[in-house]
């Protein structure tokens, strides 16, 4: 009978976590977020150097389909660097706005060239 009495004491004595048990965990934690977080910044870095080579292409595709629409063999090329579609004398209707986020220019054969990506390095 005193050893039931006895393991009831002690069950009711462990409600809770000891302060080594929770320092554990913590622990762990910190450990896991000290893994993590430089992953998710590297995948931001990549995700915008991936935004801006996909915007050449499709700044690069407008002045193609420009150019044969009006069977251009060369264009009057855009010297200095533009973010402006319009100055390249075109704004496909596949574009939100004629902004860009980078900087291009176009020489007189059509090839676009980027001078900024529109991030920060």
């Amino acid at each position: 009978m005193e050893a039931k009495v006895k393991a009831k004491r002690r069950r009711k004595g462990e409600a809770g976590f000891t302060l080594v048990e929770l320092l554990i965990v913590v622990a762990i934690l910190a450990v896991l977020v000290a893994i993590v977080v430089p992953n998710f910044t590297g995948l931001l870095g990549t995700g915008q150097e991936t935004a801006g080579a996909a915007e050449k292409v499709i700044v690069q595709t407008a002045v193609d389909a420009k150019m044969a629409d009006q069977n251009m063999a060369t264009t009057a090329g855009v010297a200095t660097a533009t973010d402006d579609m319009t100055t390249f004398g075109l704004y496909p209707d596949y574009m939100r706005s004629p902004s860009t986020k980078g900087t291009y220019t176009c020489d007189t054969t059509g090839l676009v060239d980027q001078v900024t990506t529109g991030y920060e390095p």
